[in-house]
């Protein structure tokens, strides 16, 4: 299963669980659209972490990595040189 799959699954699965959402798309803005808050991001961390084998630091915490399927995407591909 691709990356960004597995992202929208957890997603909807673990954070939108028992919303009303059927979707997100590539792009939808986390934050703007109120898909993740704060405690949702620290889910996503933990997952990402233990489903790609991979070390999120302090510092990659940001829009540019975490605010979208595709951009997580994108920085899980970077991470694991995929």
């Amino acid at each position: 299963m691709e990356a960004k799959e597995r992202i929208r699954g957890f997603i909807l699965e673990n954070v939108l669980a028992g919303s009303s959402s059927t979707g997100i798309a590539d792009d939808d803005s986390f934050m703007d659209k109120g898909i993740i808050d704060s405690t949702g991001i620290l889910e996503l961390v933990a997952f990402i972490q233990d489903e790609f084998k991979i070390d999120v630091r302090d510092e990659e915490l940001i829009p540019d990595n975490f605010d979208s399927v595709a951009k997580l995407s994108s920085y899980i591909s970077r991470k694991t040189g995929g």
